[in-house]
């Protein structure tokens, strides 16, 4: 839309341009640092790796890689909270966390080093989406820890940029101090951003009239249909960016303002694969797999074919030299992102398990009511508590822990003893009646 804004190529770094080979050469350098480090520094990777005969100096070739195994979130939980720390905790600055299915958060550390590499490439990522030096940048993504707010106001800083660190919520505040204040750049997820065209326009404003002329929008899959719908109700440019903690956060990938076709992931920190969440074997690119991730410089908590289970497929570079990816398109496993926060069934069963007035009888229904992801839990009542006072104080309850321990607001209806239909097979969870964008 405004083409104008991206970047000139002497803005650029140089690797953004660099030839494959340089590319590569530099990846293969810092690959076999990473791999050093890893198994210097962290039992995890030296006891898994020995155990299945490989070493970091087995590695004369990008591809040699592929010798390795894989690394989960699971295996990360089972080190809570610093067994997979590559450095003495007293050289971690920062600590960050994400949801998980057990109760334990994925925690990941960040040495000074660390940050400053997280700064340059959400600045590298903010450039890529049109975000000039001096303009102001309005962070609605959360607080706290959380990687989306944080990783954006110290990329957006070190870009030169004002930032206005707004986190969620408040969304009647949210269009007063974009009115007042006058940003051209706004970070948040893809799902809020309509619900502030529609506070915009409750509030008798025009959006195409506000100042708003690029949103950099992740932490949850979003369609080209909504693309459209932004860009349209904002007279503006919408972009995508990519991350997650474990990898760094936001910035690990950023799509182009002038092209639009896929986020470019910086080859220079992150190193990608796309594989078959079946068998595991690494696909050519164009094919369509779970995304894996090798971290090349990080010095806290380096992983190493980390399995994303986000599902896309890696493509040529475009505008930049570095290799993009798809939109993502879904997960290989069942987790559910609800208005950006990961959700998983199991979560919900774990608080189901411990209320003696539920059955594990439960189905999440997901939908779409404007422009909003609307959570539903129903679950059984067990026999002994099917009267309805009794069941609606299971419902509030339930409720509370939900939002208190997950962190989403999800509708509960506990419903009489034999209300939920019965599966013969794999007990079907998840019934998402959001229609496809």
């Amino acid at each position: 839309m405004r083409h104008a804004r991206a970047p000139r190529k002497e803005e650029l770094d140089p690797i953004e341009m660099a030839s494959r080979d340089e590319i590569e050469a530099l990846q293969l350098d810092r690959l076999k640092w990473s791999l050093r480090h890893a198994y210097d520094n962290v039992p995890f990777y030296r006891e898994l790796w020995d155990e299945k005969g490989v070493h970091p100096e087995d590695v004369h070739a990008l591809e040699d890689l592929r010798r390795f195994p894989f690394v989960t979130k699971q295996d990360l939980r089972r080190y809570y909270p610093f067994g997979m720390f590559a450095v003495p905790r007293e050289q971690v600055v920062r600590i960050h966390a994400s949801s998980g299915t057990t109760g334990k958060p994925t925690v990941v550390g960040y040495t000074r080093n660390d940050l400053e590499t997280w700064s340059e490439v959400v600045a590298r990522s903010l450039r890529a989406a049109g975000a000039r030096p001096g303009e102001i940048i309005h962070v609605v993504y959360g607080y706290g820890l959380f990687t989306g707010g944080l990783g954006l106001h110290y990329g957006a800083e070190r870009m030169g940029m004002t930032v206005v660190p707004m986190s969620g919520g408040m969304t009647e505040r949210q269009v007063q101090l974009i009115a007042d204040f006058r940003p051209q750049v706004i970070a948040v997820t893809p799902s809020y951003m309509l619900a502030i065209a529609d506070e915009f326009e409750r509030q008798g404003l025009d959006p195409r009239e506000s100042s708003l002329e690029v949103g950099v929008f992740g932490a949850e899959p979003w369609t080209e249909a909504m693309r459209r719908e932004i860009e349209e109700r904002f007279a503006m440019d919408a972009v995508d960016i990519y991350g997650l903690s474990e990898v760094i956060g936001p910035g690990v990938a950023m799509e182009c303002i002038e092209t639009k076709d896929g986020l470019h992931v910086w080859e220079d920190h992150f190193l990608p694969e796309v594989i078959d969440p079946a068998t595991g074997e690494v696909l050519p690119d164009g094919e369509m797999g779970e995304l894996v991730f090798t971290s090349l410089s990080k010095e806290a908590f380096p992983v190493i074919r980390y399995r994303t289970r986000d599902l896309t497929r890696l493509l040529p570079g475009t505008a930049r030299s570095m290799r993009r990816m798809e939109k993502i398109t879904g997960r290989s496993d069942d987790m559910l992102i609800i208005r950006g926060v990961n959700l998983f069934p199991s979560q919900i069963e774990e608080l189901l398990e411990a209320d003696p007035r539920l059955t594990l009888h439960y189905v999440l229904e997901v939908r779409r009511d404007g422009p909003l992801d609307q959570l539903t839990v129903l679950v059984e009542a067990r026999p002994e508590a099917a009267e309805a006072s009794v069941r609606e104080a299971a419902e509030a309850e339930l409720r509370h822990h939900i939002k208190s321990r997950i962190g989403v607001s999800a509708a509960v209806r506990v419903t009489e003893p034999g209300s939920i239909e019965r599966s013969m097979g794999k007990a079907k969870r998840i019934v998402d009646l959001r229609k496809s964008g």
